[in-house]
C-alpha cells in the first residue's frame, strides 16, 4: 500500500508542477501590469523596425520622457483616486491654474519664485480640497463635480495667464530645464513621483485604506475608516500633484499658458485604466499608472512620426479610451462568474 501510494505521488508530480505553472502562466496573463509591459515593449520594437531612422534615437527617446513626464505626474494622482472607485476631470485645468499662478505672480506682481511656486501649489491643493468636500460631504457625484470644476478652473487659468505669459526668473527656468545625465529634471521628478507612491501605496496602511474604500465603501466604513476624510485626502494628493505637473510644464516651456492641460483628463484617465485601474474601484497599481502613460506616449509619438493629422489623434485616443473602458468591464463580469462557479 505504502509503495502503491507513493508511485502514485511520484506520478502526480509532474502534473501538479505543470498545472503550477500554467497557473502561474495564467495569473501573469490577467495581471494587467505585466501584460501593458509587454505589449508596450513589442510596441517600442515595432516601432524601431517601423521607423529605424526616427524613433530609436536618443533624441526622440528623450523628448518622449519628457513629454511623458507631466502625465505620468498627474496619472499617480488619478490611480490613487481610481483605486478609491473615484476620479477627477479637472486635473487638466489645474494644471494650467498652477504654472498660470506662479506666472502671474512672478511676472506682474515680482513676487520671489518660491513664494509664486507655493501660491500655485496651495491654489490647486485648496481646489482638491473643495473637490473632496462636495463629494464627501455633500454627496455630489464625482463627474458631475469635477466637470463643473474643470470649467471654474479653466476660466480662472485663462484671467491668470490670458495669451500666455513668459519672461520667467531664471531660478524658475532652471526648475524644469536643467539636465542630470542628459536627461530633463521633470524626468527625475516623474521617477521620483512614481517610486515614493509605489512605496507609499503599497507599504503604508493610510494608502492600503483606498484598497479597501474602492472594494466596498460601506465595509470599509462599518470597518472603521473615516471614508471622507480619505476621500478629501485622495483629491487633494490628486490636485497637488496636478499643481506640481504644471509648475514643472510652465517651468520648462518657459511661459504659463492657460490651454495647457487640454485633453490631458482623458489621457490620464486612459492610460490609469490600461494600467490596470478599474472604473468600479479596488484594483490598480502605481507603476501601472507609468506604463499606461508610457503606452500612450508611444503611441502619440508614432503618430507624429507617421505624419497622422491631428484631428485622427483625438480620433484613436477615443478609441483606445474605449477599448481600456471595454477591457475593464469584461475583467469584471468575468471575475463575477469565476466569483459565482467557486
Amino acid at each position: 500500500m505504502e509503495q502503491l501510494e507513493s508511485s502514485v505521488s511520484t506520478k502526480n508530480k509532474p502534473s501538479q508542477t505543470g498545472s503550477t505553472g500554467n497557473s502561474l502562466m495564467a495569473e501573469r496573463l490577467q495581471d494587467r501590469v505585466f501584460t501593458l509591459g509587454v505589449t508596450t515593449l513589442l510596441l517600442c520594437i515595432v516601432m524601431s523596425v517601423v521607423f529605424p531612422d526616427q524613433f530609436p534615437r536618443v533624441e526622440n527617446l528623450s523628448q518622449l520622457l519628457l513629454n511623458l513626464s507631466v502625465d505620468t505626474i498627474v496619472a499617480v494622482g488619478m490611480m490613487v483616486l481610481m483605486i478609491a472607485g473615484m476620479f477627477d476631470l479637472s486635473v487638466g485645468s489645474v494644471v494650467a491654474f498652477s504654472g498660470g499662478m506662479a506666472g502671474y505672480l512672478m511676472y506682474y506682481q515680482h513676487t520671489n519664485f518660491l513664494v509664486a511656486i507655493l501660491a500655485g501649489l496651495a491654489g490647486a491643493l485648496v481646489i482638491g480640497f473643495v473637490n473632496g468636500v462636495l463629494i464627501a460631504k455633500a454627496r455630489i457625484n464625482p463627474m458631475i463635480q469635477t466637470l463643473a470644476m474643470m470649467g471654474i478652473v479653466r476660466g480662472f487659468a485663462l484671467m491668470l495667464s490670458g495669451a500666455g505669459i513668459q519672461n520667467f526668473p531664471y531660478e524658475f527656468i532652471y526648475i524644469g530645464q536643467s539636465k542630470l545625465l542628459g536627461l530633463q529634471a521633470p524626468i527625475w521628478y516623474m521617477l521620483a513621483t512614481v517610486l515614493i507612491f509605489s512605496f507609499l501605496v503599497n507599504r503604508t496602511t493610510f494608502f492600503r485604506k483606498y484598497y479597501f474604500i474602492g472594494g466596498n465603501e460601506k465595509a470599509a466604513e462599518l470597518s472603521g475608516i473615516n471614508v471622507n476624510k480619505m476621500k478629501i485626502w485622495a483629491f487633494v494628493i490628486s490636485a497637488t500633484l496636478a499643481g506640481i505637473a504644471g509648475i514643472l510644464l510652465a517651468s520648462r516651456l518657459g511661459a504659463a499658458l492657460s490651454t495647457s492641460g487640454r485633453g490631458l483628463e482623458l489621457r490620464v484617465i486612459t492610460a490609469v485604466i490600461l494600467g490596470g485601474a478599474s472604473l468600479s474601484g479596488g484594483h490598480g497599481k502605481i507603476w501601472g499608472a507609468f506604463l499606461g502613460a508610457l503606452f500612450m506616449a508611444i503611441v502619440n509619438n508614432a503618430l507624429i512620426i507617421g505624419r497622422v493629422s491631428g484631428y485622427w489623434q483625438e480620433v484613436i485616443l477615443g478609441i483606445i479610451l474605449i477599448a481600456a473602458v471595454g477591457i475593464d468591464q469584461w475583467l469584471i463580469r468575468r471575475s463575477e462568474r469565476v466569483g459565482k462557479v467557486v
